[in-house]
C-alpha cells in the first residue's frame, strides 16, 4: 500500500477564444502540468497544477516546484493523506495550486484503490447535480450579450460578466447582457479588483435596475476595509476571491463578516483537506460559499465537482465549465447539461485519461 512511483507531464491547452482576457491579464494558453501516483498494486490517482502567472505560478515554475516535492512522496503510504499534505505544505512556501495537484493526486489514488469516489473521503455527497454559471470575458458590449445568448440558449441559468473598472462601459456591458438573456438568467459581476470601494458603490446605482444577483471581488485583494464597506453599502451580495487565497484568509473574512459569499477553490487554497477547511469555517460562520472558477481540464473540474457535492448549501451556482472553452483536453468529457454537472460514476474523480 505504498506509492511506488510519481509522473510529471505536461498539460498545455489552447482556448477557443486566444484573446480571452479578464481585468489583470489576457489568457491566450492555459499551461498545467498532470502529476500521476501510482502505487505498488498498479492503482494511480491523478492530479492537475495550472499555472496562469497573474493567478498562480508560471509554468516552468509548477514544474520546478513539483519535481521538488514529488520525490517525497515515492515510499509513503497511500492511505497517509492528512501527514503527507501537512509535511507537503510545510517544505515549500505559498505554490497553492502545485500542492492541490499533489493533494489531489492522493486522494483519487486512495479513493480508486477502495473503489469509491473521492467525495466519500471528504464525508459524502450531499447532491449528486451543481447548477453552473458560465462566464463572459471583457469583450465590447455587443459581443459579450451575443455569447450570453448563446449560452442562456444552452440552459445555463447564470452567467458572470467580467468588468473591466470603467464605470460607463461597464454599465453598458451589463445592460446589453440583460437585454440579451431576459429577466430569467441570474447575472452575477465580476471586477477583479479594478473598483475601489466608493467607485463600486457610485457604480452600482447605474447597475442594480439590471437585477445584479452578486458581486465578486470588486476592490483590491489587500483592501479589506473596502471590501467591507461595499458590503455594508450595498444591498446585493458581495463575494470575496482574490481576498481569500488561504483558509487564515477565510476564517479573517467570515469572523469579521466582511462579506457575504466566498469563493472557494481547490487550486487556490492548496487542495482538498484545505478547501474542507474553509467550508467548515464558512458553513460555523453563516457565509455562503461558491466553488469558483479554476481554469484547467475536466480533471479538475471533475474533482472541484467531487468537491463542491459536500457542501451543505450551495446558493449560487458554482463555475466548474470553464473547461468547454479550452482545447487539446486529454481527459475524458464532463459534460454541462441544461446548466449543470452531474457527479460522474466509478472510482476516484470519476473521469481518467482518453483510451487509458
Amino acid at each position: 500500500m505504498l506509492i511506488a512511483d510519481a509522473r510529471i507531464t505536461p498539460c498545455t491547452q489552447r482556448l477557443q477564444d486566444p484573446s480571452w482576457k479578464f481585468a489583470r491579464a489576457q489568457v491566450p494558453q492555459l499551461e498545467g502540468w498532470l502529476l500521476t501516483l501510482t502505487d505498488d498494486d498498479g492503482h494511480a490517482g491523478l492530479g492537475y497544477a495550472h499555472a496562469i502567472p497573474a493567478i498562480t505560478t508560471q509554468g516552468s515554475g509548477a514544474r520546478a516546484s513539483l519535481e521538488f516535492l514529488a520525490p517525497r512522496l515515492v515510499g509513503r503510504r497511500v492511505d497517509d493523506i492528512g501527514a503527507l499534505v501537512e509535511e507537503i505544505d510545510a517544505t515549500l512556501n505559498y505554490n497553492a495550486s502545485v500542492k492541490a495537484a499533489i493533494d489531489m493526486a492522493l486522494h483519487d489514488l486512495l479513493a480508486r484503490r477502495l473503489d469509491v469516489p473521492v467525495h466519500v473521503l471528504l464525508g459524502g455527497a450531499q447532491r449528486s447535480r451543481v447548477a453552473q454559471s458560465r462566464i463572459l470575458a471583457i469583450k465590447p458590449p455587443a459581443e459579450m450579450a451575443a455569447r450570453a445568448a448563446a449560452l442562456a440558449a444552452e440552459g445555463y441559468l447564470q452567467l458572470k460578466l467580467k468588468l473591466s473598472g470603467d464605470t460607463a462601459l461597464d454599465a453598458q456591458r451589463v445592460a446589453e447582457v440583460r437585454s440579451a438573456v431576459g429577466p430569467a438568467v441570474a447575472l452575477t459581476l465580476d471586477p477583479n479588483q479594478s473598483y475601489g470601494a466608493k467607485q463600486m458603490i457610485s457604480a452600482f446605482a447605474r447597475l442594480e435596475r439590471h437585477d445584479i444577483a452578486l458581486i465578486e471581488q470588486p476592490v483590491p485583494a489587500a483592501d479589506w476595509a473596502g471590501l467591507a464597506l461595499v458590503t455594508r453599502s450595498l444591498p446585493v451580495a458581495v463575494e470575496a476571491d482574490e481576498s481569500a487565497q488561504t483558509v487564515h484568509d477565510v476564517f479573517r473574512l467570515v469572523a469579521d463578516r466582511m462579506v457575504d459569499v466566498i469563493n472557494l477553490k481547490v487550486t487556490k487554497l492548496g487542495g482538498l483537506r484545505r478547501f474542507l477547511q474553509a467550508v467548515q469555517v464558512c458553513e460555523a460562520g453563516g457565509v455562503a460559499v461558491r466553488v469558483g472558477a479554476a481554469f484547467g481540464p475536466a480533471l479538475l473540474q471533475a474533482m472541484s465537482l467531487q468537491a463542491a457535492s459536500v457542501v451543505r448549501q450551495l446558493p449560487h451556482a458554482c463555475e466548474l465549465g470553464e473547461h468547454l472553452h479550452l482545447l487539446d483536453d486529454p481527459f475524458e468529457p464532463l459534460p454541462v447539461v441544461q446548466g449543470a454537472l452531474t457527479l460522474p460514476g466509478g472510482a476516484g474523480c470519476g473521469i481518467g485519461l482518453r483510451g487509458g
